[in-house]
């Protein structure tokens, strides 16, 4: 990229012409073809979540996350309508094509409107959608809603420091490790190193790219194993 000085010779930002302040996410579903990612709904969707969450025995699921496990189904429940709540967090639900049932939780968070970034996170996904694609497809359909269809500039994804598992998920997904954020929270009374990761709209198409051939129907065999990663697609 060129460098952009002033007329003291000092380096300064590229500029960003005509710019505007980008839109909130609208609570509107996105459909792809594994799976359906709509506004949770906890009358709706908690029962099924619930159910599917049930399947992880041993609330691994829940050992990164600020909420969690739950101590019975009312628990989950009010705890899901306290999250929809939350100022700043528009959460949506996966639901799965072939089922037709709700199996993860996503959301948008730290919308800065003014410099057109955005975070997804809150991903909670039962044992049923980790390693699908479905799961991968929902990520897919949030990114392409905040770069093509709100002009978004930043693209954000932020974990524990400890959790090698997220961590791995950005960089398949496309991500690029920015760094890790010392004591940045204390999370169920311990403290979060974040670790920081990021898309941005000039990476966009290129990753874009990758996940649509990914998720191209001749990327999977008759019994629905890929071809082709990926990672190894993302790593291009």
């Amino acid at each position: 990229m060129t460098e952009h000085t002033n007329h003291l010779g000092q380096p300064i930002g590229f500029p960003v012409d005509g710019w505007i302040a980008r839109e909130r996410p609208p609570r509107t579903a996105m459909t792809g073809r594994f799976c359906r990612v709509e506004p949770l709904d906890a009358d709706r969707h908690a029962a099924e979540l619930y159910a599917a969450n049930s399947a992880d025995r041993d609330g691994r699921m829940w050992t990164y996350l600020p909420w969690g496990p739950y101590d019975g189904f009312d628990d989950y429940l009010a705890a899901t309508k306290a999250g929809l709540r939350r100022e700043g967090f528009i959460t949506y639900a996966v639901n799965d094509m072939a089922s037709g049932k709700a199996v993860g939780v996503a959301s948008y968070l730290n919308i800065n409107l003014t410099a057109g970034s955005i975070e997804v996170g809150g991903i909670a996904y039962a044992p049923v959608l980790q390693r699908k694609p479905a799961g991968t497809e929902a990520m897919y359909l949030m990114m392409r809603r905040a770069f093509d269809e709100l002009g978004y500039r930043r693209y954000e994804w932020k974990c524990n420091a400890l959790n090698a598992a997220s961590r791995r998920a950005a960089v398949r997904l496309g991500f690029e490790f920015e760094g890790v954020f010392p004591q940045h929270m204390i999370v169920k009374g311990r403290n979060r190193d974040t670790a920081w990761f990021s898309i941005t709209d000039s990476e966009w198409p290129g990753i874009k790219d990758a996940f649509e051939r990914w998720l191209d129907p001749g990327n999977f065999d008759a019994d629905g194993r890929q071809r082709t990663s990926l990672s190894a697609l993302t790593a291009c």
